[in-house]
């Protein structure tokens, strides 16, 4: 048992170290995960009820941490959500209230028991926590006897993230609150030594001074020996965020975020970005991606790595079917679809395919008695500004209604051409697009 464990835990330190996942990484920790099954943790803050893209990478690190054999521990923030980590930040982060805090857990337990074994009851089954529970019962004068009187004052100003707020650049300073954060997540790892043996704190860069504050209290505490390894912050190619779009976050939640469109933003990423991406964000092993990027290389037009880094991120975060779908949906807009795709795509897929699509109404009513092409899209809709553009583009054989091929621009619409009892796709040209709304 020792041998194999010590082989996995071996290979997880070089195995983050291929990806490129090694930031910083204290002294004895590799030496640590050799010699035994180890616990460690990464903190996530309740922001939101569901994690997005920027998450992930820190996700995986733990599902990489208990493939190796060692077990995960994965804390969320009720008590910290409620401060607000200055790292990373440039001013106060607004407080949550605990009905949004409690519906946002909710949320990302659900999202992490997709990725983590909870349930097999192994040794290195991984443990969900909360510090809120281990924090609710601690007053203010405990706390700062207990725990604040280990950690000097000059100490936690020394850290990146009260430097970069305390400095001349900052015009809005930092409040006492968040100054504690540190301390409040240096106690979370405290805890979690002292009562479920954790040796390891994982998380972003960012982190490195709040995980170290944890390492200091537990020597300066305890005597204890722990342990830190952060992972690079992820970074896109041309300086932007990673993680954003025009619209903002890319959730792992797809009320949130649609499969579709969580698909199309690997699918979109650039051919540098997705050599890096590959590796941090799958577990396909280091042969397969590096044959991947070697015919990349050869035939960089194919986007073979986009596709397989869009295929294999949208499988793990969502499903197979969902995937089958997004590829479905985007052949839609860029490929040869047919009505029958369309009638199998779920409205929300249908809504993220022709986002921003003008969008027209027409009573279900109206639609029932059956009416003329041409009356509903160039008078009742004004699809089109005239009836005569619209023969004339018929002429041409250049309108499809719900992607067939139209002849006859009085041909009779009725509520059965609906696509999930709603909408009209209305198809001028190659890539021109209408929706006809039904409304009751």
């Amino acid at each position: 048992m020792f041998n194999h464990l010590k082989w996995f835990a071996v290979n997880f330190v070089e195995e983050l170290k291929w990806r490129g996942m090694v930031h910083d990484m204290m002294p004895g920790t590799e030496e640590q995960l050799t010699k035994e099954m180890t616990a460690g943790y990464i903190g996530f803050d309740p922001t939101a009820e569901s994690l997005h893209v920027g998450s992930f990478a820190q996700i995986l690190l733990l599902k990489r941490f208990q493939l190796a054999g060692h077990k995960p521990i994965a804390l969320v923030g009720g008590a910290t959500g409620m401060i607000g980590d200055p790292s990373g930040k440039s001013q106060e982060r607004n407080l949550l209230d605990e009905e949004t805090l409690q519906r946002n857990l909710e949320g990302i337990k659900r999202q992490l028991s997709k990725f983590l074994d909870f349930e097999s009851g192994k040794p290195n089954s991984a443990v969900l926590v909360n510090n809120y529970d281990w924090m609710k019962g601690y007053d203010f004068l405990s706390f700062i006897r207990d725990v604040g009187k280990h950690i000097t004052v000059n100490y936690m100003m020394s850290k990146d993230s009260v430097k970069k707020r305390l400095g001349e650049e900052s015009k809005e300073g930092m409040s006492f609150t968040e100054f504690s954060y540190q301390l409040v997540q240096g106690y979370d790892f405290l805890w979690l030594y002292q009562n479920m043996n954790c040796k390891l704190q994982m998380g972003g860069s960012d982190q490195w001074g709040n995980i170290t504050t944890g390492t200091e209290l537990i020597r300066r505490k305890l005597s204890g020996e722990a342990f830190a390894l952060t992972i690079p912050l992820i970074t896109k190619a041309d300086g932007t965020k990673f993680g954003k779009t025009e619209s903002g976050n890319v959730w792992l939640d797809a009320r949130l975020t649609s499969p579709y469109k969580f698909y199309q933003f690997w699918l979109n990423t650039s051919d540098e970005d997705a050599e890096r991406y590959i590796k941090i964000f799958t577990l396909l092993d280091k042969t397969t991606i590096d044959s991947l990027i070697a015919e990349h290389k050869k035939e960089p037009h194919l986007r073979k790595l986009q596709k397989t880094l869009a295929r294999e991120v949208t499988v793990m975060v969502h499903s197979e079917d969902d995937y089958n779908k997004a590829v479905e949906a985007s052949e839609m807009l860029f490929g040869n679809a047919t009505t029958d795709m369309l009638n199998r795509m779920d409205e929300d897929t249908f809504l993220s395919v022709f986002e921003g699509v003008p969008t027209f109404e027409v009573k279900k009513s109206e639609l029932a008695k059956g009416i003329p092409f041409s009356v509903l899209a160039a008078e009742i809709t004004k699809v089109f500004p005239s009836k005569g553009e619209l023969r004339r583009l018929v002429q041409g054989g250049g309108l499809s209604i719900n992607k067939q091929k139209v002849d006859n621009p009085d041909i009779t619409i009725g509520t059965e051409t609906l696509l999930n009892g709603k909408y009209i796709l209305v198809q001028k040209g190659k890539k021109n697009y209408s929706i006809i709304l039904a409304v009751d």
